[in-house]
């Protein structure tokens, strides 16, 4: 009883429902607690937490249970426990979170979210379904596509960057290792497949604008292609839309600095399009103003992932499109599990007026970055471009030097001449030719 008195003083919350009688409403909330987190429902007791009551008989706790059985599908069984708190009655109600999801009451499906009952559309039912399933979207079979569909050029390139990345071994045939990627199935094209290597894709753009005002488009630009080529396009046209400052540090050599980090504005990206709901057919929309970007994708954060969640530095990561995460993690564009916000928050630790929002708006989520005042100097605690572009040839010494630009957010011709100098000053080895070869890290800065 003392846990049960602790739940009444915390009041209502994600797995606590308090009711006053046994109505409809406490069947909603049995669907709501089995579609999220399960949950605790203690009839007799009012929504300020006032202990009324109620009067039970011999055939009450049984009939209760049957109405819930016989108003849910699948249909639900729960358990009752009636408890006595000051002389009066309190049923409650244990629910606990069902494998198979969503539950309905009705034809109507609800979750849970914060205290409250949240009535959930056709997308998403449909994703909490292929979530409990352990199945994506993204798994499925594409309509009307089949293998001579695909570009062959795109997945050789694709295989090429998972070879080199060495996060997973690939052999045989081409067919041979979609299909222990799970991207085909037999002759069957998923549709993860299509968004990576279509010959031609028709749907799902990234609509990209430089604003002076809201109203006042300067620039825009559609990029309607395959995912890869979707980030790079997007980062070429972002990038050419930044100011730039410049630092001479008494050298001949002098340090670009661009008015938001490079990498972030990447990872930013990246969580847009591996993330977006492919079911809605709304665009991922880039907005670049004078003193702030903002990124905004389709679909609300996935599962049980929370706002407040993304704030914390312990948050697990939820992937909408597993087959689309793993093609982006196997190639090194992103890290698998949830790290995207941490690197944010510690690239824009070195632009001091700089600051990171993010929020579930409308059908979809909205990041954005913005600064008072743009920084024109680097802190001397900053890694230099050569330090960095030891630090990635260490971990992967295939890169390219475009590779390298990319991750670093420099000019190619940038990074050709701290190759160069590198060389000269021997910590770093050119081994084999331009297309065999390999760096090798002869020393550190």
């Amino acid at each position: 009883m003392k846990k049960i008195l602790s739940l009444i003083k915390q009041g209502e919350k994600q797995t606590v429902e308090f009711k006053k009688s046994f109505q409809k409403e406490v069947i909603e909330t049995v669907v709501a607690f089995a579609n999220t987190k399960g949950g605790k429902i203690l009839i007799g007791v009012k929504n300020d937490g006032k202990v009324v009551g109620v009067d039970i008989k011999a055939e009450t706790l049984k009939n209760w249970i049957n109405q819930i059985k016989n108003n849910t599908q699948p249909q639900i069984i729960v358990d009752m426990e009636p408890i006595i708190i000051e002389d009066k009655t309190v049923v409650v109600v244990h629910v606990q979170e069902y494998p198979v999801k969503p539950i309905a009451y009705k034809n109507r499906y609800y979750k849970r979210v914060q205290n409250s009952n949240h009535l959930m559309d056709l997308i998403e039912i449909t994703n909490m379904n292929l979530q409990s399933l352990q199945l994506s979207w993204d798994s499925y079979p594409a309509n009307d596509v089949n293998l001579n569909d695909l570009d062959n050029e795109k997945i050789e390139k694709f295989f090429q960057r998972v070879d080199a990345k060495g996060r997973f071994k690939l052999s045989g045939t081409t067919k041979e290792k979609l299909q222990k990627l799970n991207l085909i199935k037999e002759t069957t094209v998923s549709n993860a497949a299509t968004l990576l290597f279509a010959k031609e894709l028709t749907t799902y753009t990234i609509h990209i604008g430089r604003f002076k005002t809201s109203s006042m488009i300067i620039d825009d630009k559609v990029i309607k292609t395959t995912l890869f080529e979707a980030v790079e396009e997007s980062m070429k046209f972002i990038i050419s839309h930044l100011k730039v400052a410049f630092e001479f540090t008494g050298n001949v050599e002098r340090t670009e600095i661009f008015e938001y980090p490079i990498n972030a504005i990447r990872e930013l990206l990246l969580n847009a399009v591996v993330h977006r709901d492919y079911t809605s057919p709304i665009d991922i929309q880039i907005k670049i103003f004078d003193n702030s970007i903002t990124i905004f994708n389709p679909g609300k954060l996935y599962g049980d992932l929370t706002v407040e969640d993304l704030h914390t530095d312990e948050y697990q990561s939820r992937a909408r499109n597993r087959l689309i995460v793993e093609a982006f993690y196997l190639t090194g564009y992103i890290e698998k599990y949830g790290s995207g916000y941490i690197r944010v928050r510690e690239e824009i630790k070195e632009y001091p007026t700089m600051v990171f929002e993010y929020k579930e708006s409308g059908d979809g989520y909205l990041v954005k970055l913005s600064y008072t005042e743009q920084k024109t100097t680097q802190k001397t605690t900053q890694k230099t471009t050569r330090e960095q572009i030891l630090e990635l040839l260490k971990e992967n010494k295939k890169l390219t030097r475009d590779d390298l630009a990319k991750a670093i957010g420099v000019s190619s011709n940038a990074v050709k001449q701290h190759l160069s100098k590198l060389q000269n000053d021997k910590l770093l080895k050119r081994v084999g030719g331009r297309k065999d070869g390999y760096w090798e890290v002869l020393g550190d800065e």
